[in-house]
């Protein structure tokens, strides 16, 4: 029988949503392995809604799953239907969406809270030891809800490549071990089955954050 994957996304577009280029690696990937997946959101309204342009919140108000939908092609679940024992692993790519609807991160840091169904699935995958695949900011809610694991989020050392390096920080604070990665590697946490890649929290071209999120994919699959 086919493995199957879940991939859950938070909205469409990297300021307020889900990455939409490290979202399409996952399923491009995911394709050409042969290998089924199913795309699920939150249905809640998203933090806020940022002019992509601009760079600067909007008064707009949008819907997760709606946004979430645009990338997805329509084809796309609540995240309230999704059953684990459907599924034999759950990806989720990046994207601030991570730190403003999928979890208040971007607010309060290490000190943030996870939305619910989030913790609930990502708690319920990692109970029956489903590997789960997390990229760029998404490494930071198995930080919060799986204690002492390992993830990577790149480099601990900010420069002009690393310039959200401070994030390797926090997990540390949360009693997690951070792994120092390149763009193109990928870090498993063999005990806990996380699969980590930094994607877009290195300042990397675009391939090769497409490759990184290959590997990361790659990793994932080795694992079922």
């Amino acid at each position: 029988m086919s493995k199957k994957v879940a991939v859950i996304l938070s909205g469409c577009g990297v300021y307020d949503g889900s990455e939409i280029h490290e979202s399409s690696a996952v399923m491009v990937h995911l394709s050409r392995a042969r290998v089924q997946y199913a795309i699920f959101a939150p249905d809640i309204d998203q933090m806020h809604v940022v002019d992509h342009v601009k760079g600067q919140p909007t008064e707009e108000k949008r819907n997760v799953l709606t946004e979430s939908a645009r990338i997805a092609r329509g084809k796309i679940s609540d995240l309230k239907d999704l059953k684990v024992s459907e599924y034999d692993a759950l990806i989720i790519p990046g994207g601030f969406g991570v730190a403003k609807n999928l979890s208040t991160w971007a607010v309060q840091g290490k000190d943030c809270s996870v939305l619910k169904p989030i913790e609930e699935t990502i708690k319920s995958f990692h109970a029956s030891h489903k590997p789960i695949g997390l990229c760029c900011i998404s490494p930071v809610l198995a930080a919060k809800l799986i204690p002492g694991c390992e993830v990577t989020v790149g480099c601990d050392t900010e420069c002009e490549k690393w310039p959200h390096a401070g994030t390797a920080g926090a997990i540390k604070e949360l009693g997690c071990k951070h792994i120092n990665k390149q763009v193109n590697e990928v870090h498993v946490d063999t005990k806990n089955k996380l699969v980590t890649n930094c994607a877009f929290m290195s300042n990397s071209p675009l391939d090769q954050i497409y490759d990184g999120v290959g590997e990361m994919v790659k990793a994932l699959l080795k694992l079922l």
